[in-house]
């Protein structure tokens, strides 16, 4: 029995060798692609997927105090669990918002490389603030769902940049990520240019949960991600679908928030 344990001890640290080799090729691979630079201002780092100081210090990082529901960053503390008054007001569908930055020039900058010009080696970088400012409800969830891009959408995209948001955020945290759980099954109009109305009406009834989706997210905690929270509409319909899927707590996580500024 002893000389068998002997002989097996040896295959662990070999596939980890090997793992590690592999994801070691794999990256110096991807640095061939896009060199390791500042994905602010292009400036060359000694790491992959970074900010260089200059750049890192622009982005307008969503801290606490804020709206316990919205997430909305308040100007100066006025003490623990204080709300909005937009939530008070207007108490959305989904149980709490949170987002890493504000949606400004840097942001736009990084949410427009994911999105438009094919960059999702930033997904895991991105998906790391976004693990630090979802303030536990990641690691505490059962599933993380991407919001869904309508099929002939994700043809001409090519990608779902929820999707690699969502797979960055499942690959940190452990937790499982259902990418087909929620289907778009209306083709909306893009919601640039539309007003808050107008943008609710656009995605009114646009999503479907899945048979599979329900049997796995029914009385579960789910992480809702996306890219940008702007009015909430999008967020809201597919919130709606996994409530009435049975969903017991959502939290919606966006990389980031568009907003004026502190309240």
């Amino acid at each position: 029995m002893g000389e068998i344990e002997a002989e097996a001890a040896p295959a662990v640290p070999l596939r980890q060798a090997l793992a590690c080799r592999l994801r070691g090729l794999a990256g110096s691979a991807l640095d061939l692609v896009y060199p390791p630079a500042c994905a602010g201002c292009g400036v060359l780092l000694g790491s992959r997927a970074g900010l260089c100081p200059r750049c890192w210090s622009k982005l307008a990082l969503i801290e606490r105090p804020y709206c316990e529901v919205l997430g909305t960053p308040f100007s100066h503390d006025l003490g623990p669990g204080i709300l909005s008054a937009d939530a008070i007001a207007n108490p959305p569908p989904f149980d709490r918002l949170r987002s890493v930055a504000l949606y400004d020039d840097l942001a736009r900058v990084l949410v427009h490389a994911l999105k438009y010009r094919d960059r999702t080696d930033l997904a895991p970088m991105m998906a790391g603030w976004m693990l630090r400012a979802g303030d536990g409800t990641v690691e505490a969830a059962d599933a993380i769902v991407p919001v869904p891009l309508h099929r002939f959408r994700l043809l001409w995209r090519k990608f779902n940049q929820s999707s690699e948001l969502a797979r960055g955020l499942g690959g940190l945290s452990g937790r499982p990520v259902l990418v087909d759980a929620v289907r778009r099954t209306k083709r909306t109009r893009r919601q640039i240019g539309l007003g808050p109305r107008a943008r609710e009406e656009n995605v009114r009834g646009a999503f479907t949960v899945t048979p599979e989706g329900r049997e796995a997210l029914f009385g579960r905690r789910v992480v809702l991600v996306d890219d940008v929270y702007t009015t909430g509409a999008t967020v809201s319909a597919v919130t709606r679908a996994l409530k009435r899927a049975g969903a017991a707590d959502i939290t919606v996580l966006t990389f980031a928030r568009a907003l004026p500024g502190p309240i």
